[in-house]
């Protein structure tokens, strides 16, 4: 064999040894770079090269894109990324398969915006344009840059060529695992997505209060996105805020719950409604109230994702995470944002919905058990009895008044039959079919008079261990009836004039405000006029509740009643006693009838029932010695009604020997409750002292 023939086929097996070298050198690289850096130590036995980049064609086929490079310390820094045109030269190699040559790279890098400012740092080098592609597919180009002028030798080239070949090859393998990885990725991340709205899904159908399904919900959302903080914002109806319910914020200091409620305008309520979701940036976030701007950066709070919550009934408010991250969340979860917000709106309108039959239940079964004690309580009689022409006067104005919606005050004395002319008038209404509630201001310590007419939250004040309805809320539709409101403290009545007027209230405790549709009765025995004049009663919540006056009159003007009432509660008591009453002696008659009775029908009854119980046979016993008694009633002509007051207790607990309840005792003698007596004892300043001067 000749040298020239050996030199051929030692050449020929260096460029076969070389290709053997590339392919098994980008078999076991796992990136477009790592291939790339490869090729430097086998090639350069065979040509020198200062660097090698990778352009892959974009999807639309209008334009190059750098994804990859190997170059030497001092190439220009040109970026990944960087999109070149297809121009004549790339579009060239492209078209024909073939390399190409480009004698000055500097000259050509200046058709380029994209690499026109890095010419200048190559100098005079060379390159070679190579394709990338396989039978399947043209992926791109390979350029090659080389340090000297001038064309490599046509067996280099063909190895070059070769070169870029396998590297086509090994481009689609590795593109090909990417896709691969990346669709294994989508897998889990679609079965992540999946997952975490099941568990979404199994929190709304499994719990009926709104923070059961949040908490468990939150803890969910925090599971999959990494946010730091979750919240729900809900909509007050009624006044257009949007305040925050519920927080979950497990790094944070606290400081977004003290929040104030925000006024939505019509254009936030639309986008509500419209259910759009969004993204919010520090700058959007600096954009937001003052309040929550100041307190989101106070929380270093720098990404927000929100999305509306809403139903078919309308706008209910906000769900929101946010992250310290300033690019935390993506379009996609955007898009899951969307359907979690869905899930927890349903469940936040089930838990509303559920809420208010709660509260209606809750409503309901408060007023049973009002009703049921209202009817267990004995009361003086079932009835309004009598024919005297005062009394139908009363029973006049009764008929009147009752179907308006006015407020009535009723004035008389103690025991006269107040409560029952406002059953009444309750009964005579449109009202009728709802609750009538009482409330006696005068047997009730003034510190809790607040806390039975408007209710109070858990933990409003000590001995407040749950929620609890006012009288207000539960003669909601129905009628109020106030005793004795002339013994409501100056400090309430300003809240109860409002209550009046405007219909709403809050709860002690709560800051919410209650609407109800209440008729207000109110009765009393004092003088408010002479109240006012000594500044004990306020003059405006009197003209209110002076609308329609009417007075009682007291036993002593309708005498001709008397024997229509004591055959009434004969016939009743003994009854109830099992008894056999059948006559009342005339001479008992006339004393009864001809009593003073300073404590009118209550006094009356009382009086009666102890008579029934003296009885043995069917004839009324009636101590006579007791109605042959002076009146009690002694104070001095031209006195006050509160020193005629004051002074009608001290003798009734003077008679009692200082004894204020039981058998005998001041109450019973004025027929009066016991703590209805001990309330106008301390109003008026009286004490056991008193009764022994």
């Amino acid at each position: 064999m000749s040298g020239s023939t050996a030199g051929e086929k030692t050449a020929t097996d260096g460029r076969y040894r070389a290709l053997l070298d590339v392919s098994s050198a980008m078999v076991e690289q796992p990136t477009v770079e790592a291939i790339l850096h490869s090729l430097r130590g086998v090639l350069s036995n065979i040509t020198a090269f200062h660097g090698a980049d990778l352009y892959l064609l974009s999807d639309d086929g209008k334009d190059l894109q750098l994804v990859g490079f190997d170059r030497a310390p001092d190439a220009p820094p040109i970026p990944k990324g960087t999109k070149l045109p297809l121009t004549s030269t790339a579009e060239r190699v492209l078209r024909e398969q073939k390399p190409v040559f480009i004698a000055d790279a500097a000259h050509e890098m200046l058709q380029y915006p994209g690499l026109a400012s890095f010419a200048s740092s190559v100098g005079l080098r060379s390159a070679y344009v190579f394709p990338v592609s396989t039978s399947r597919k043209q992926y791109g180009c390979i350029v090659f840059t080389r340090m000297e002028g001038g064309e490599i030798p046509a067996e280099q080239l063909e190895l070059m060529s070769s070169v870029a070949s396998h590297v086509a090859v090994a481009l689609e393998s590795a593109l090909a695992t990417d896709r691969a990885e990346q669709y294994q990725l989508d897998l889990a991340k679609e079965r992540d997505r999946l997952r975490l709205l099941l568990e979404i899904n199994n929190h709304v159908v499994s719990q009926l209060e709104v923070k059961d399904v949040f908490r468990a919900a939150s803890a969910s959302i925090r599971s999959y996105f990494a946010n730091e903080f979750t919240g729900i914002w809900l909509v007050d109806r009624e006044t257009n805020h949007l305040q925050s319910v519920l927080l979950d914020f497990p790094t944070g200091k606290g400081l977004l719950n003290d929040v104030a409620p925000t006024h939505l305008t019509d254009d936030d309520l639309g986008r509500l409604r419209r259910r759009e979701p969004g993204f919010w940036s520090v700058a959007d976030i600096e954009n937001l109230p003052a309040p929550i701007a100041e307190q989101m950066r106070a929380e270093l709070i720098q990404s927000v994702a929100v999305t509306p919550l809403a139903t078919g009934t309308g706008p209910l408010g906000l769900l929101a995470i946010g992250s310290r991250k300033p690019t935390a969340f993506g379009q996609q979860d955007l898009d899951l944002f969307r359907q979690i917000g869905a899930q927890i709106a349903l469940a936040v309108d089930n838990a509303i919905a559920y809420g208010r039959l709660s509260a209606s239940h809750a409503h309901l079964e408060e007023q049973r058990e009002y009703l049921e004690s209202e009817t267990r309580a004995e009361y003086s009689f079932e009835e309004i009895i009598g024919k005297s022409a005062v009394l139908r006067e009363v029973l006049n104005q009764v008929s009147i008044v009752a179907p308006t919606d006015s407020t009535a005050l009723l004035h008389g004395e103690t025991g006269t039959g107040k409560e029952l002319v406002a059953r009444a008038i309750h009964n005579l209404s449109p009202r009728r079919d709802h609750t009538f509630v009482r409330l006696n201001c005068a047997a009730i310590p003034s510190g809790l008079v607040e806390s039975e007419l408007f209710g109070h939250e858990k933990g409003a004040f000590t001995g407040a261990l749950m929620q609890k309805r006012g009288r207000f809320e539960l003669a909601d539709r129905g009628t109020l009836f106030l005793d004795e409101i002339g013994d409501i403290s100056l400090d309430l009545q300003p809240k109860l004039l409002r209550a009046l007027q405007e219909r709403e209230f809050e709860r002690l405790g709560s800051t919410k405000t209650i609407h109800v549709d209440v008729r207000l009765i109110a009765a009393t025995h004092q003088d408010l006029p002479a109240m006012i004049r000594n500044n004990q009663f306020r003059e405006d919540l009197f003209y209110r509740l002076n609308v329609f006056p009417i007075e009682i009159p007291p036993l002593r003007e309708r005498r001709e009643d008397i024997p229509l009432l004591i055959h009434y509660l004969v016939s009743r008591l003994s009854r109830r006693m099992q008894k056999r009453i059948r006559s009342i002696p005339k001479r008992a008659m006339d004393m009864l009838v001809n009593a003073d009775w300073p404590g009118n029908v209550r006094e009356l009854e009382n009086f009666i029932e102890r008579c029934v119980i003296l009885t043995q046979g069917d004839e009324l016993q009636v101590p006579r010695i007791e109605l042959k008694r002076p009146p009690l009633r002694t104070a001095a002509t031209g006195a006050t009604f509160e020193e005629a007051e004051r002074q009608v207790i001290i003798d009734a607990l003077k008679a009692a020997s200082g004894k204020i309840s039981g058998k005998g005792g001041a109450a019973e003698r004025l027929g009066l409750q016991r703590t209805t007596l001990q309330n106008k004892m301390r109003r008026l300043n009286i004490t056991r002292a008193d009764s022994s001067h």
